[in-house]
């Protein structure tokens, strides 16, 4: 009677989850709830850990059909693979996007470059670390901090390596109140830390419209490999700049942009199962990720310091930290870290500036890699 006990249990554990339940489950399951606790406990951008997460959580759960062929996390991932939804969360950034301090501050825009030097040496070491070119490039440009062109880029160069990039990227955008003020401390002075930002010109009405015009004929121009990407960012500014499309604004950078992030954020997470996410390659793209994010952080401070030889009136080096693309984020982060020296400097206008800045020198160097990189 025991024995038959025994075999029905078995039978029964056999048709559930609990069968191919294994210890690298675990793991990620705790990586899940790691993020979930950073997001509530510590305030690291809980609108992309939260979801991403939980569907880490929910992947690593044996038997789980959301992430079956056909389930609904496969059908979100679509989004992802077919880009869908990069121009879209570009999209709705414009609408939300206050181009001003950029337009009103342009010798800014050089911050928006010098940030950028993560990217190149993480291409380097991927190179050195036995990566292709294709897979090098892909991976380098987690360095830019902005989750819809890495994905765009991994799906253009590196289409295998889609999910270890896009969870080190928005990872890392998640976890820069962490990773970048150490950086940003040890290469300036509480002096340094401490210098205020004159006020900015005030920007006109015509200047504010005919950015996104012109910036979108010089990339569909120039830059076509990107074009759907600041194209659509410029898209959402015009509609927000206008003031005769309120209500398309108000919807792109919030009703649209809140789908997007849920379903971006469900894609991403559930990618993170531990039979294809616990692997060597994996690790080496995490940690190459992170040298990007520091040698970007580091190259931006710097490059401000620079400036500074040739500038009569000093601009804060915090701001050049600013430079790597994730806006808002790494402009809150200088201001951040600013006002923990002096509660009275508030820098997150002109940081945003150079955080602005970013997304362009983002697009530039992935639109550089492109052409090189893929056959014509």
């Amino acid at each position: 009677m025991f024995s038959q006990f025994e075999a029905f249990f078995a039978a029964l554990a056999a048709q559930t989850g609990l069968a191919h339940f294994w210890w690298g489950n675990l793991v990620m399951i705790a990586v899940g709830i790691t993020m979930i606790g950073l997001a509530i406990i510590k305030k690291y951008e809980p609108l992309l850990l939260v979801g991403i997460g939980f569907s880490c959580v929910v992947s690593n759960v044996p038997g789980s059909d959301l992430i079956l062929e056909g389930g609904l996390f496969h059908y979100a991932y679509k989004g992802v693979e077919l880009l869908i939804l990069p121009p879209l969360i570009f999209f709705g950034v414009g609408a939300m996007t206050d181009f001003g301090p950029m337009i009103a501050n342009p010798k800014l825009v050089v911050l928006g470059a010098a940030a950028h030097l993560g990217i190149f040496v993480a291409l380097i070491f991927a190179k050195v670390m036995g990566f292709t070119i294709n897979e090098a490039g892909a991976i380098g440009i987690i360095g830019g901090a902005d989750g819809p062109m890495a994905i765009f880029m991994a799906v253009k160069l590196a289409p295998h390596l889609l999910p270890q990039i896009s969870v080190a990227a928005y990872s890392y955008m998640a976890l820069m109140p962490l990773i970048q003020p150490p950086v940003m401390r040890l290469l300036t002075s509480k002096r340094e830390r401490m210098i205020r930002m004159p006020q900015m010109r005030p920007v006109s009405r015509i200047e504010r419209i005919a950015f996104p015009v012109v910036i979108a004929i010089i990339v569909n121009l120039f830059l076509p490999p990107v074009a759907p990407l600041i194209t659509m960012l410029m898209l959402g500014n015009l509609f927000r700049e206008v003031l005769v499309t309120e209500r398309l604004a108000r919807t792109a950078a919030n009703g649209v942009m809140n789908v997007v992030i849920v379903i971006l954020t469900v894609a991403i997470g559930s990618t993170m199962a531990a039979d294809r996410f616990l692997t060597v390659q994996t690790i080496m793209i995490v940690f190459l990720g992170l040298v990007a994010f520091v040698f970007g952080t580091a190259s931006g401070v710097l490059g401000a310091k620079v400036m500074n030889l040739f500038l009569k009136e000093p601009i804060n080096p915090l701001l050049g930290s600013a430079g790597i693309a994730s806006v808002p984020i790494a402009a809150r982060v200088t201001h951040v870290v600013a006002l923990k020296d002096d509660p009275e400097n508030f820098l997150i206008y002109h940081a945003m500036g150079p955080n602005l800045a970013g997304v362009f020198g983002t697009a530039l160097s992935g639109g550089i890699m492109l052409a090189l990189l893929m056959p014509s």
